[in-house]
């Protein structure tokens, strides 16, 4: 263990988790701690582990563990020691008896420690890899409110920690947090912080009970915004989920919340336990919450339970859920999680037929795309001088209505402007979504030379963070092609002699798209 002081902190130990060792001489009247059980990092340590019982005034070894900050840290009496009220502090730890050996270094200096010259460094123990076919970054919000009540909320603790050790947590399998919802919702611990089953059930078992309403809404749009970033752990290209513990029904609205979990691209799971009787129908605020809430309404995001006794059986089959990941369908993919504006040339050397030949080839890439209101969307442009936005991303958000007016597009007849329609597209079509967190490409369908400069307006667009690619037939000139086109410019533009050729390019824009999607995540 580290040799530390009597006044040595928490936030002066920059691990998430580490054993010191407090020396013999301090005097209670010295520590400065706040909080109980969970303490702000800004506390003594060795004070901290007097307090909560894991050493005695006369030191010895303490383990210390990281955890996020938090709110309103308790004054309690313990052991001697009064730990003071702290309204609020950005990092907290808590501490167990630690393990017993020789010191790594002795003084003040913590940070800098090293060991003797001469003395053989101990091997760091290789960190356990976990399930790697169950790999998921995983928040548990566990109902922390009076309607709980503290009995069956450490029941509901018990069965959490059933489930994080079934799950096969490790450095490459499944990752966890957790959050108490509560009158104000709490992060208890990011994903980041426990790497190992072990650690993850300590961390679970020390968390105390908050109460106050549950506000599970709150809560859980709180999870979806702030939980799942990369400073707290969050992983490139795995599926991010909440798993939802509501006991009874929530005090507050939750539909909102599900909206912007699944905005974010979260999956939410609801575990549902002891519904409502008819006598409390009435105050509960819409009794289809669990529908609206959860990933998507098909019966796989729900789960309900009778009550917290005797859960053991039910552990296994939460479990495969999380760890089935081409179920996560609120997961950010290529096909949900895209702004695809088509704009098709409509000047009259192309003619009726081919026109729709045009527009066949629209819809077969657009129908590959899980189109909705917090999906991917779809928008079109048809251009020859003139430039007429046939519906925009917000018309409409189920694929059967896409096609359907993507069918019934009117053939316009004209010149040919493909640079000033860019500009409109770029302006009045992607404008309106500058705040979207979908990835924007542009699709340019012509089929012949553009009275006007495509340069400029093309290189725009890129500047505005969309992607193009370009689709020429017939007479459209390879310069102007590449010159729309993002680079790599020979994968983003295509070309055909004739209008029957564009079904084969269906297949190379969709894998386009979902390259630069992939590419854009790392």
């Amino acid at each position: 263990p580290i040799a530390i002081t009597c006044f040595t902190r928490g936030l002066d130990i920059r691990k998430e988790k580490a054993d010191v060792l407090c020396p013999g001489d301090c005097r209670l009247e010295e520590f400065s701690v706040f909080g109980n059980i969970v303490y702000a990092s800004v506390s003594s340590i060795c004070g901290a582990a007097v307090h909560r019982g894991v050493i005695s005034n006369s030191g010895g070894p303490v383990r210390i563990y990281s955890l996020p900050g938090r709110e309103n840290y308790s004054s309690v009496v313990a052991n001697g020691i009064q730990s003071q009220t702290l309204s609020r502090w950005s990092a907290s730890f808590t501490v167990t008896k630690g393990k017993s050996g020789t010191q790594e270094a002795t003084g003040q200096a913590v940070s800098t420690a090293r060991p003797a010259i001469g003395k053989r460094l101990k091997k760091t123990p290789e960190k356990k890899t976990g399930n790697k076919d169950c790999k998921a970054d995983i928040a548990f919000l566990i109902d922390g409110s009076f309607n709980i009540g503290q009995r069956r909320f450490n029941l509901q603790k018990n069965f959490v920690g059933k489930v994080a050790l079934m799950l096969g947590i490790g450095t490459e399998g499944p990752h966890v947090g957790l959050v108490q919802a509560s009158e104000h919702p709490q992060i208890e611990f990011y994903l980041k912080n426990f790497t190992s089953a072990k650690d993850v059930l300590f961390a679970i078992k020390e968390v105390g009970f908050r109460g106050g309403n549950s506000n599970t809404g709150k809560a859980l749009k709180h999870t979806a915004q702030k939980f799942f970033t990369e400073d707290t752990g969050v992983r490139k290209g795995i599926p991010k989920v909440v798993v939802v513990f509501i006991d009874g029904w929530p005090s507050d609205d939750i539909e909102e919340a599900g909206i912007v979990a699944r905005e974010f691209g979260v999956n939410v799971f609801i575990v549902s336990v002891a519904k409502p009787i008819p006598e409390e129908l009435g105050m509960v605020q819409d009794v289809a919450f669990v529908d609206k809430a959860v990933c998507r309404n098909n019966g796989f995001f729900s789960y309900h339970m009778p009550n917290w006794f005797g859960t053991t059986k039910y552990v296994k089959p939460l479990v495969q859920k999380l760890c089935t990941h081409e179920q996560m369908m609120c997961s950010k993919t290529c096909y949900n999680s895209v702004n695809i504006a088509f704009l098709v040339d409509g000047s009259s050397s192309i003619g009726e037929s081919n026109f729709r030949l045009m527009l066949e080839f629209v819809s077969n890439i657009a129908k590959t795309f899980e189109i909705s209101d917090i999906g991917a969307k779809i928008a079109a442009v048809q251009f020859t001088y003139d430039q007429r936005t046939e519906f925009s991303f917000t018309d409409y958000s189920t694929k059967e209505n896409v096609l359907a007016v993507i069918r019934n597009i009117r053939y316009m007849s004209g010149g040919t402007a493909t640079g000033d329609a860019i500009s409109f597209t770029v302006r009045n079509v992607f404008g309106p979504m500058r705040d979207s967190p979908n990835k924007n490409f542009l699709v340019v369908v012509t089929d012949g030379q553009s009275y006007d400069d495509v340069r400029g307006p093309a290189a725009a667009a890129h500047d505005a963070g969309i992607t193009i690619f370009s689709v020429g037939v017939a007479w459209a000139p390879l310069d102007d092609l590449k010159a729309m086109a993002s680079k790599p410019k020979e994968s983003h533009a295509f070309f055909t002699r004739e209008f029957t050729g564009l079904e084969p390019i269906v297949s190379d824009v969709i894998r386009g798209i979902c390259r630069d999607f992939l590419e854009s995540q790392q």
